[in-house]
């Protein structure tokens, strides 16, 4: 599988079509949570969305981005249902940190983590910081890597 990586502008209109119906799809209809799923951090000049996309059907996503002068993130990471246990997630993440590694080699990576997926993120090598809270009504824990060596 391979990623295709862009920023906002460079996303042509079914592309980003399809990448926000995938998101409201996984985050607002699937896990029955409405919130403003997108956002300004969709358009800022320096993020990064990352996709595979088939048949007008997304298939993965994860966004990148400058989350303050510490940590770039990587944020909603989605493989949609249809693709689930095949491997692409674990390919999705290696992809996000080699971008935000790529883009901001000074900073450590954050990322927000739904508490079940705590053990996925860790094979990773992310590590929790602070105390686990609820986002949206969903059980949420911070997570960095540090990419310093």
């Amino acid at each position: 599988m391979s990623f295709k990586c862009a920023h906002f502008d460079a996303l042509d209109t079914r592309t980003l079509f399809t990448i926000m119906r995938g998101r409201v799809d996984v985050f607002v209809v699937e896990q029955a949570c409405p919130y403003p799923e997108l956002d300004e951090v969709d358009i800022n000049a320096s993020t990064q969305h990352l996709y595979s996309v088939t048949d007008d059907s997304l298939l993965a996503y994860a966004r990148c981005y400058e989350k303050n002068e510490q940590y770039s993130a990587v944020g909603r990471v989605l493989v949609s249902k249809s693709e689930r246990g095949k491997g692409l997630a674990t390919e999705l993440v290696n992809t996000a940190i080699a971008c935000c590694k790529k883009q901001w080699p000074e900073r450590q990576i954050y990322i927000g983590a739904q508490t079940y997926l705590l053990a996925f993120y860790r094979s990773f090598g992310f590590t929790e910081v602070g105390e686990q809270y609820l986002e949206d009504g969903i059980p949420h824990q911070d997570m960095v890597l540090n990419i310093q060596s």
